[in-house]
C-alpha cells in the first residue's frame, strides 16, 4: 500500500515553475531595496565597523556576512543592557536610537554584504573543478 496518493501533475508543476520565474525578479527587487535601505541606516555603524562591514580597528568586530538573527539578537541585547562587556556602552547608546525596523534593516544589510563575492568565488571554483 502506497502512502503517496497524489500523482505527478505536469500542469501543476509547470504552473509552480512559471510563478517562481515570474515572481523572482519582484523578490530580487524587494531584496535590493531592503539592502539599500539597510545600507542608509547603517551609515553610523560604518564609522567603527567599516563601509564594507570589515572593521579597520581592532576593538570593533566585523559584521560582514553575519547571520541576520545573530545581528538582531545582538542589537536587542545592547538595548536591554544584556551585553555589557568591552565597548558595550557605545553600542548601547547606538542601539537605543534604533527602532525594531531599523534593527531588521541594518541586520539584513550586513548579512548580505560579501554574498555576491562569495557566489562569484564559488562559481569560479566550480568551473576549475570541471
Amino acid at each position: 500500500m502506497s502512502l503517496n496518493t497524489h500523482k505527478f501533475n505536469p500542469i501543476t508543476a509547470l504552473s509552480v515553475l512559471l510563478m517562481t520565474l515570474v515572481t523572482h525578479p519582484v523578490y530580487a527587487e524587494v531584496d535590493n531595496e531592503k539592502f539599500e535601505l539597510g545600507k542608509q541606516k547603517a551609515k553610523v555603524c560604518m564609522t567603527c565597523h567599516g563601509e564594507d562591514g570589515i572593521s579597520t580597528q581592532d576593538p570593533y568586530p566585523n559584521l560582514r556576512g553575519q547571520k541576520v538573527g545573530y545581528l538582531i539578537s545582538s542589537l536587542k541585547d545592547y538595548q536591554t543592557r544584556e551585553r555589557t562587556s568591552g565597548l558595550a556602552i557605545l553600542m548601547q547608546q547606538q542601539a537605543d536610537t534604533l527602532s525594531d525596523q531599523d534593527i531588521r534593516d541594518i541586520s539584513y544589510f550586513y548579512s548580505q554584504l560579501g554574498l555576491e563575492a562569495q557566489m562569484v568565488k564559488d562559481s569560479q571554483l566550480g568551473h576549475e573543478s570541471q
